[in-house]
C-alpha cells in the first residue's frame, strides 16, 4: 500500500528559531513518523521546515513549485519536485495530491489555499478530506465564515476541520480519520 500524502500549507517567511518555524519542523516529524508522505509548496518557510522535518525523520517528501516564481528553488529537504507553469495548478496539484490537509500559520496565499480546499468540498467539487488546522490562527476565519456558511444553507461548513493544539496530536487525528 502506497503512503499516504499530507499536504501541507502555510506561510514562506519563517526562518529556523522563529515558532512557526520550530512548530513546523515537528509537525514535518510527527507527519513522517506516523507514516505519511509529507507535501508542500516546496520552498522556504513552513513549506521548508515541515519538509526539513519530515526528512530528518527518514520520511519523504514532495514539493510542487512554479515558474510563476521565476528563480526560485525548491528547498533542499524536497525529494521529488514538481514544477508547474501557474499558481491555480499548483494549488490544484497540492490539492489533489494530499489525502488531508494540514493548515499552519500564514498569510494570504495560505488563506487562498485554505479557502480553495474548503469551497472545492462544500460544492462537493471534491471528495471530503481532513482538515487540520494546527493551532488557533485560523479558528476566527472558520469561526466566521462557518456562520455564514450556515446562513447560506450549507449547513455545518466546519465539519471539514478538526484542531490540533500541537504536532504529536495533529499527526494522531490524522492516523485516525484516514484509518491507520
Amino acid at each position: 500500500m502506497d503512503k499516504h500524502i499530507i499536504s501541507v500549507f502555510g506561510s514562506s517567511r519563517p526562518v529556523p528559531g522563529d515558532v512557526e518555524y520550530s512548530t513546523a519542523l515537528e509537525v514535518g516529524r510527527e507527519l513522517a513518523g506516523a507514516g505519511f508522505v509529507v507535501c508542500s509548496g516546496g520552498y522556504t518557510g513552513i513549506m521548508e521546515a515541515c519538509s526539513r522535518g519530515a526528512k530528518e525523520a527518514g520520511g519523504k517528501t514532495i514539493g510542487v513549485i512554479s515558474d510563476a516564481f521565476p528563480g526560485k528553488q525548491a528547498n533542499q529537504w524536497v525529494d521529488d519536485i514538481i514544477v508547474l507553469d501557474s499558481l491555480i495548478n499548483r494549488l490544484m496539484k497540492l490539492m489533489t495530491l494530499g489525502e488531508a490537509y494540514v493548515i499552519l500559520k500564514g498569510g494570504t496565499g495560505t488563506l487562498l489555499e485554505l479557502a480553495a480546499v474548503w469551497e472545492f468540498m462544500n460544492k462537493r467539487l471534491m471528495r471530503e478530506k481532513p482538515i487540520i488546522l494546527a493551532g488557533t490562527f485560523w479558528s476566527g476565519v472558520i469561526d466566521t465564515l462557518s456562520t455564514e456558511l450556515e446562513w447560506e444553507g450549507l449547513g455545518d461548513a466546519a465539519r471539514y476541520f478538526r484542531v490540533a493544539e500541537s504536532p504529536k496530536e495533529c499527526s494522531g487525528i490524522l492516523r485516525e480519520l484516514l484509518e491507520l
